[in-house]
This record gives C-alpha cells, sequence and structure tokens, in this order.
C-alpha cells in the first residue's frame, strides 16, 4: 500500500502546516534541553540533529511512520536472507561481508559465513605477499603501484575508502583508480607507472562490463607492449569476478580471482573483495578494521529501538524534508579533506537506490516524492563554491556535516580553524540574520539611510536551514566503517518507508542497451538504424569529422 494511505503519513501531512511558520532560532530559545534531547551517541559518533525543523511531535509521527511501514520487519528480513530484493529475487545480505560475529547469516538455508571467510583469508594471503614483496612482477620487481579498474560500486567505493584512509598507506606503495571509458582517464593514470612494478586489478562481477573490459584490454596492450610477454599478463592482473571462464581467457592466472555473490549489489561491494585495492594499500589488518567499524554499525541498527536507532532516526528526517516539505536535494558536508569522494559514493548508493518512481508492487507512484538529489564538497572549499545558496537562495537543502574532533595533519592550527568553519555554518545556516540585526550591523560600519535601504535586503539571511553534524574522535578505518554502514541503512530504511525497491537499478539499463546499438553506427559507411531526427544528426556529425 501507498504510505500516503497510512495514519502517521497524514498526520504528518497536517503537522507540516502546523509547524511551518516555526523558527529553530525560537526553538532553541524557548527549549533549553532541545541540544541535548535531539542526539544521538554511539561509540565515538555523536549525532547531533537539534538544528532540524522539527520538535518532538514531528519526531513521534515520524517513528509512528515507521511503525506503520514496518521498518524493524524490513530489517530483519534483511539480516535473514530472505530475497528483499524481489525484481530479481536475491536477498541483500552485504551485511554478512562484514560480519565479525560468530553467528551465521544464511541464503536459501545455507550459511554464507564460510565462503566469506575463506575470501577474507585468500585476500589476506595475497595482500600480504604484494605487500611483503613475495608476489614478483615478470621481471622480478615489487609492485609499486595498484590500479584498480573498474566503474560504478566497483570504483566508487575502493577509491573513496582509499582516499579516505590515505595516511595508513604503506610507504613506497600507491594505488590508483580507472573507470571513465574516455581513453584519458587511463592514459594519464598509467603515463607515468612502470609496468614491472604495477599490479592491475580489474573489478567486474560478470566481466562483460563494457568500460571496464574496454579499459583492461587497453591496459593489458600497454603491460604487454612494454614488458614483450604476453605470460607477463599472469603476474600483473588480478579479478574479483565470478565469471572464470572469461578471466582465464584474458590471461588471467585463476589462483588470482577474487569472488563475490549475487546477493551483494555493485553499491553496496566494497566490504567484498572489490575492496582488493583498500586491502593491497592499507593492508588486510586496517581493512578488517574497517569491516569491525561496520558491523558495530550493523548490531546497532539491527538491535537499537526505532527511537534511539541512529541510521533510522537520519532516514526519517530525511523523508520529512523529501516527502513532505519539498526538499529536492540532500547535501553531504564532510569536514575532511581525505572524505572528498564520499558524496559521490552516497551519491551513486542513494539515487541507484531510491531514485525510483514504481513501488515493490509495480505501481507508479504520484502522490509523493522519494529519493533526493544528493550532492556534496568537502568543507572549507563548499564554503566559498555553493553556500551562498544554502544560505540565501530559494531552495530547501537539509545538510549532513561531518567531521573528526582530532585531525592527523600535525599543521599547527588548521583543525581547529576547519572545526570553527564547520560549527560556523551550522550556526548560521539556522540563525540566520533578522533585518534588525543586519541594520545594526549597517550602522555600526557608518552607512547613512540611503545606503542602509539599498543593501540591507542584501545582507538579511533567513535562517531556518536545516544541518545534522555527526562528530567523531579521528577518522579511523573502524569509525569509517561505521559511518558508510549508517549511511547504507539511512538508504534502505527511506526504500522501505517509500515502499520501493532500493536494491535493484534498472534506470541504468536503457542507456546501455543503446549505446551499443549506436556504437558500430559510427563507422563510416556502416547503416544507421532507426533514431529521432536530433539523435541521427548527432551520429551524422560525429561520421561526418
Amino acid at each position: 500500500m501507498s504510505p500516503t494511505e497510512t495514519a502517521a503519513w497524514r498526520a504528518l501531512a497536517a503537522h507540516r502546516d502546523e509547524v511551518a511558520a516555526l523558527q529553530m532560532r525560537a526553538l532553541f530559545r524557548d527549549d533549553p534541553g532541545r541540544a541535548e534531547r535531539m542526539r544521538l551517541v554511539l561509540g565515538d559518533l555523536y549525532v547531533d540533529y537539534s538544528k532540524n525543523r522539527i520538535v518532538d511531535r514531528t519526531l513521534a509521527l515520524l517513528l509512528e511512520l515507521a511503525e506503520e511501514r514496518d521498518v524493524a520487519g524490513w530489517i530483519a528480513r534483511m539480516f535473514a536472507g530472505e530475497p528483499i530484493n524481489v525484481t530479481e529475487g536475491r536477498a541483500v545480505l552485504h551485511v554478512a561481508l562484514r560480519n565479525r560475529s560468530e553467528r551465521p547469516m544464511c541464503v536459501d538455508g545455507a550459511d554464507v559465513m564460510p565462503m566469506v571467510r575463506a575470501v577474507l583469508a585468500k585476500m589476506r594471503a595475497f595482500t600480504d605477499r604484494v605487500r611483503s614483496g613475495a608476489h614478483r612482477g615478470f621481471t622480478g620487481e615489487t609492485i609499486t603501484d595498484v590500479v584498480n579498474i573498474g566503474i560504478g560500486g566497483s570504483d566508487l567505493g575502493p577509491l573513496m575508502v582509499a582516499e579516505a584512509l590515505r595516511p595508513y598507506w604503506k610507504e613506497g606503495m600507491r594505488a590508483h583508480f580507472v573507470s571513465n571509458v574516455d581513453g584519458a582517464h587511463l592514459a594519464e593514470t598509467i603515463r607515468d607507472l612502470d609496468p614491472a612494478r604495477t599490479l592491475f586489478i580489474v573489478a567486474s562481477k560478470t566481466f562483460t562490463t563494457q568500460e571496464t573490459l574496454t579499459n583492461a584490454r587497453s591496459a593489458r596492450a600497454w603491460l604487454v607492449e612494454r614488458l614483450g610477454n604476453e605470460d607477463a599478463v599472469r603476474a600483473h592482473f588480478v579479478a574479483v569476478s565470478t565469471n572464470h571462464r572469461a578471466v582465464a581467457e584474458f590471461g588471467i592466472d585463476p589462483a588470482n580471482v577474487f569472488e563475490f555473490w549475487d546477493w551483494v549489489g555493485g553499491r553496496y561491494s566494497l566490504w567484498s573483495a572489490i575492496g582488493l585495492p583498500i586491502a593491497c594499500i592499507v593492508g588486510m589488518d586496517r581493512f578488517e578494521e574497517l569491516l569491525e567499524g561496520a558491523h558495530r554499525m550493523d548490531e546497532h541498527f539491527r538491535s537499537a529501538k526505532l527511537a534511539e536507532n541512529v541510521p533510522v532516526v537520519l532516514a526519517l528526517l530525511g523523508v520529512w524534508y523529501a516527502s513532505f516539505l519539498g526538499a529536492c536535494s540532500f547535501a553531504l558536508l564532510p569536514y575532511d579533506q581525505r572524505l572528498h569522494r564520499m558524496p559521490a559514493w552516497l551519491q551513486q548508493g542513494d539515487m541507484e537506490s531510491n531514485g525510483k518512481r514504481t513501488r515493490r508492487d509495480g505501481a507508479v507512484i504520484e502522490d509523493y516524492t522519494t529519493g533526493p538529489i544528493v550532492w556534496g564538497e568537502p568543507g572549507t572549499n563548499g564554503q566559498h563554491a555553493f553556500f551562498q545558496l544554502l544560505h540565501q537562495g530559494t531552495r530547501l537543502v537539509p545538510a549532513d556535516f561531518l567531521a573528526a574532533i582530532h585531525g592527523d595533519d600535525g599543521l599547527a592550527d588548521h583543525h581547529e580553524k576547519l572545526l570553527a568553519n564547520l560549527l560556523a555554518q551550522t550556526e548560521a545556516l539556522m540563525v540566520g540574520k533578522t533585518e534588525a540585526e543586519a541594520r545594526a550591523e549597517l550602522e555600526r560600519a557608518g552607512m547613512d539611510e540611503g545606503q542602509i535601504t539599498a543593501l540591507l535586503p542584501h545582507k538579511i539571511f533567513p535562517g531556518n536551514r536545516p544541518s545534522t553534524t555527526i562528530l567523531f574522535d579521528r577518522l579511523d578505518p573502524r569509525t569509517l566503517g561505521s559511518i558508510l554502514a549508517l549511511y547504507e541503512h539511512r538508504i534502505f530504511v527511506q526504500g522501505v518507508i517509500w515502499g520501493v525497491n532500493s536494491f535493484d537499478q534498472w534506470g541504468v539499463e536503457l542507456g546501455k542497451q543503446l549505446a551499443a546499438r549506436i556504437l558500430p553506427e559510427l563507422s563510416a559507411g556502416a547503416p544507421i538504424g532507426e533514431h529521432d531526427a536530433s539523435t541521427r544528426a548527432l551520429i551524422d556529425r560525429v561520421r561526418s569529422r
């Protein structure tokens, strides 16, 4: 049934009108306990959601909506390995990849944990050999550069985590990531690499992904040309795939194929063998710490009461803004340069999961909105790029701010200034600047009445712009794992509320099908099939140059 048919949804729609005129500035003034009450703490994660356009009644109604939509039941179904990816008939069990307990996790009645542990052990053995120098290239050199070739979840997750954990990289080793079929991406990546000391990881479950295989074949040709022997492929290429035949035909040693399973969605796969480049560069101990942090969040998500459940509460706030207050986007703003790829990772995770127009039962959604546009950049860069719109624009953009309390850069007062900016931005977004405050400021600057009248409208900040702040002690592997799992579960809960299947992605298929049709038509003299007039003219333009 549509969520709009629930009593809680109807109550929230009426409540929206009741609180529309409320100002957070006044709420804080009149409620000294607001900040203490509207926060959640899990380990070193401190989540302050008090700067949101809600009152206690709002959260109570959102929790009632979660109850009516059976969020707890769906959480239990996911952890039980039920095929909740209904359009593909698959379980959704990425939580098994980071299960650090002895508890079995089953798909179709079979415990998958022995397979998961076997792949982790294989990853450890391989990465230990690479890092120790026991694994040698074709000419006997040790490996200094690891190049991951993938796209989508096979790129965004490993790239984001590798960048976030740069302080943990093995000295003398570098990680690189190639995803775009634009040849410039691969060419620029390998330009200064030594083929004798480079390891390529080809990440493709089916080993048929066009972009990934195109890049992999070009990388293979480069390696063979430079080293002068086809046999070099066995020493310099490994694969993360389930298509053993195609991998063997490519020339990769079958012993160096790492598998994962169809119950692992691509955008949830960094915890699997897709994380091999992470393990190579930071070591398997650190990779398993990442898993431990995610497992901590999984256990919290699985067992905590909804009102105290961090992913659930943050998901409900997102539903409030997207479905009731008309917010069409959501900004993720990490105040940590090492998290600079996290917005892109969440963009895929959220928009590919909940960017749906049909419910699980196939009904077209017509009376509410689903997933928002997700975007963001690290602070403080974003302050000098798009924060103008957040502060004084006409659009409502809820935002999450993230930061470590302690920095690791060792540079005097940089981190304090970073944190000061974060705290100032969240306060400024909430309190704004009234007309009276702006006028007083201009008067203090010595302006006359004419100048004040002209400038005053531009100096007013409406405030009441919502944000959530997530602080943590340090950005280490465990904390990173917890944060990423938090956002994965937030996506899932919102999908449950909206009634969509968060684990398929049929929307990416049509473009792939048409690209396969158009590719041969770009060759001069090839017949051109049926296309609209614009597409045909564009094909003709390409062919004529």
